[in-house]
């Protein structure tokens, strides 16, 4: 049997090089066709393989645990661990190779099994249990630094000891798609003697990556690095959805609220670990050196492009804004599980960590519109003569990204979100 990674395998579904869900990928989600019940499944090329049927007809046993993909979530298949993981992404490889007749030449099972991506609704993938975000780009914590301390004071005494975070809010944690309503809280200018409560004037997206937790561990007990590393599950494109000014006015002194609070978008596809291994890179020199329990023997970064577009109403096509990478991170997401279970905290299976805004070295990878605009001073031309320093009603943001192999691509699909205006 290849393994699920193998460059030459072919799929007997025609999926195109450019397709991001080729038969090397295999990412998990959950969706429902007309008048059926949320259930998990498996993208390849335009169609999802639904494991539920697969396992009502035997062709997958996870006994002693049953019914595992006729659910709304994959966070029952995520707790039975990573052997099972990889043997039943090993198993769904093997089922739709280009020499395997055995779903490939059964018509009946086909039509069941094989459902066409765009005849179904794509709904939140898992259940999520805890949602923190982090604050782990060098480039990106420098240029928000240098915005407001200045150059000498980018960095606070402690980013280059510790992944930075806080934690966020699990229950609006949305798939893409959900449109986003314009959140309101309270606003003070700098000019203004006291605030006032209003809808957000300043909102901006933050292009980042979320790690999926598999696997759960105690409270009270510390991570290895491979322990951490064995309870990431897969990944997930992200936007720290983030309302500027109402940041601004309440994150001293124990950081951002409400200004994060109100939505985070995710892509409806889980990648696995596995699948991205040919991918993984070293991220950038740590200086000064981490502490022991921060280091790192192997590379964890992954080379991983991602884009972001932007569409206003009143434009055709939407216009790039943002073409960066994940492997800029200066600390992985390794380091950030780590470091989220040092003090005892105990991590659960499905909780969602959050990459914190990627953005590299040069002007057209800054992951924020705070960034892009440099706070505003630097609006964005876009068509028709429309500028943008934050986003208006009715824009739609969309975030991409993949590893491109040879031939292939393992890709993650979209994260897609419109604002509405607010209350």
């Amino acid at each position: 049997m290849s393994h699920p990674n193998d460059a030459k395998l072919r799929s007997f579904i025609d999926v195109a090089p450019t397709s991001d869900f080729p038969i090397q990928n295999l990412p998990y989600g959950v969706f429902s066709a007309r008048g059926s019940a949320p259930r998990v499944g498996v993208a390849i090329g335009d169609y999802i393989l639904d494991l539920a049927v697969l396992e009502g007809e035997g062709l997958i046993d996870l006994a002693p645990a049953h019914d595992v993909f006729a659910r709304s979530s994959i966070n029952a298949f995520m707790a039975l661990g990573p052997s099972v993981w990889s043997n039943t992404r090993a198993w769904i490889s093997e089922l739709l190779r280009h020499d395997n007749p055995h779903l490939r030449d059964n018509k009946s099972l086909r039509s069941r099994a094989l459902v066409p991506m765009g005849e179904v609704k794509l709904r939140l993938p898992f259940a999520v249990a805890g949602y923190t975000d982090f604050y782990s780009s060098k480039e990106h914590a420098t240029n928000v630094g240098v915005m407001f301390r200045g150059k000498d004071n980018a960095l606070q005494p402690n980013w280059l000891h510790m992944p930075i975070g806080y934690n966020g809010r699990a229950s609006t944690v949305v798939v893409s798609g959900t449109q986003v309503r314009r959140p309101r809280g309270q606003l003070k200018p700098p000019n203004a003697d006291s605030p006032s409560f209003g809808p957000c004037k300043r909102l901006d997206f933050e292009l980042e990556m979320g790690v999926v937790v598999g696997q759960p561990s105690a409270m009270g007990e510390m991570l290895s690095e491979a322990q951490a590393e064995a309870m990431i599950f897969g990944f997930v494109l992200l936007n720290d959805w983030s309302a500027r000014d109402i940041q601004q006015w309440e994150y001293v002194p124990l950081g951002p609220f409400q200004a994060k609070a109100f939505a985070t978008s995710i892509s409806p596809w889980v990648v696995t670990r596995e699948a991205l291994e040919p991918f993984r890179v070293h991220g950038p020199e740590q200086v000064p050196a981490p502490l022991p329990y921060l280091k790192q023997t192997r590379p964890n970064n992954f080379d991983l492009e991602l884009d972001v577009v932007l569409r206003t109403a009143d434009m055709n096509a939407a216009q790039s804004i943002c073409r960066t990478n994940f492997k800029y991170m200066y600390w992985s997401s390794v380091q950030q599980l780590v470091h989220h279970a040092s003090s005892g905290c105990a991590m659960n299976v499905g909780d969602l960590l959050g990459s914190g805004t990627i953005s590299g070295p040069d002007k057209h990878q800054r992951g924020s519109l705070l960034e892009i605009s440099w706070n505003g001073s630097e609006p964005i031309e876009l068509p028709r003569g429309a500028k943008r320093t934050f986003l208006e009603d009715g824009d739609q943001l969309v975030m991409r990204g993949w590893c491109q192999g040879d031939g292939y691509r393992i890709g993650f699909g979209e994260v897609e979100g419109t604002i509405l205006p607010g209350g």
